[in-house]
C-alpha cells in the first residue's frame, strides 16, 4: 500500500453500529391466530376466524393473505387478499363467489366467510397479516371438514354432561340449604313457644298466691261480720222474749 493512501479497512465504529443494527435491533415478530379446525354442514356456510398480536400501531399498509391447500394437496394457491383498505377476492378457483370479508383491521380482525360449503372445500386454510414494519413472523393454519351433518364433537358432549352434574349437585346443595333453613327456623320458633310457656307457668302461681293473700283476710272478716250479726241478732231475740215474759 502506497505511504499516504487511505486506509481500506472497516472503521471500528462502522462495525459496531452495524453490529448494533443486526443483533440488539432485530425485527419484531408478529404473532398471527386462528381455529386449529372447523367443522361445516354441505349447503352452509362457515367463519374462518384470524387474528394477530403485534408490537406496532394498526398500519395504514397492513395485509392480509388466505390461502388454501386442498386435502390430499401439495400447493397452496392464494384464494384472498387485503391491502389497502380494500378487499381482494381472486377471480380463480372454487371460492371466487363465495368468499365474504367480515374482519375489522381497527380490531386486528382478518376473518372471512366462506359460503355454500361442499366436500370439496376439505383442506387447511393459511392466515398470513403484515403490519408494517412490523412483517416477520409464522402464519397460522385452520383446517376446514365439510360433513352431511356435522357430527357432535366429543369435548361439546362431555361439557354438557359435565355441565349437568354440576347443575344437579347445585340444585340438591340449594334444596338441602333451603330445608335446613326451614328446620331451624321452625325449631327456633318452637323454642320460643316454650320459653313463653314455661315464664307463663312461672308467673301464675305467684299471681294464684297473691289472689289467695288478698282474698284470705276479706273472708275472715266477712266470717266476724256474720257472727257478729248473728250474735247481736240472737241477744236481741232474747231481750225481746224477756220483756214478754215481765208485761205478764
Amino acid at each position: 500500500m502506497a505511504p499516504g493512501a487511505p486506509s481500506s479497512s472497516p472503521s471500528p465504529i462502522l462495525a459496531v453500529l452495524l453490529f448494533s443494527s443486526l443483533v440488539l435491533s432485530p425485527a419484531q415478530a408478529i404473532v398471527v391466530y386462528t381455529d386449529r379446525e372447523v367443522h361445516g354442514a354441505v349447503g352452509s356456510r362457515v367463519t374462518l376466524h384470524c387474528s394477530f398480536w403485534s408490537s406496532e400501531w394498526v398500519s395504514d399498509d397492513i395485509s392480509f393473505t388466505w390461502r388454501y391447500q386442498p386435502e390430499g394437496g401439495r400447493d397452496a394457491i392464494s384464494i384472498f387478499h387485503y391491502a389497502k383498505g380494500q378487499p381482494y377476492i381472486d377471480e380463480v378457483g372454487t371460492f371466487k363467489e363465495r368468499i365474504q370479508w367480515v374482519g375489522d383491521p381497527r380490531w386486528k380482525d382478518g376473518s372471512i366467510v366462506i359460503h355454500n360449503l361442499d366436500y370439496s372445500d376439505n383442506g387447511t386454510f393459511t392466515c398470513d397479516v403484515k403490519n408494517p414494519p412490523d412483517i416477520v413472523g409464522k402464519t397460522s393454519q385452520v383446517t376446514l371438514y365439510v360433513f352431511e351433518k356435522v357430527p357432535t364433537r366429543y369435548g361439546v358432549v362431555l361439557g354438557a354432561v359435565i355441565g349437568g352434574v354440576l347443575g344437579v349437585v347445585l340444585l340438591l346443595l340449594l334444596l338441602f340449604y333451603v330445608v335446613r333453613y326451614c328446620w331451624l327456623r321452625r325449631q327456633a320458633a318452637l323454642q320460643r313457644r316454650l320459653s313463653a310457656m314455661e315464664k307463663g307457668k312461672l308467673h301464675k302461681p305467684a299471681k294464684d298466691s297473691s289472689k289467695r293473700g288478698r282474698q284470705t283476710p276479706v273472708l275472715y272478716a266477712m266470717l266476724d261480720h256474720s257472727r257478729s250479726t248473728k250474735a247481736a241478732s240472737e241477744k236481741k231475740a232474747k231481750g225481746l222474749g224477756e220483756s214478754r215474759k215481765d208485761k205478764k
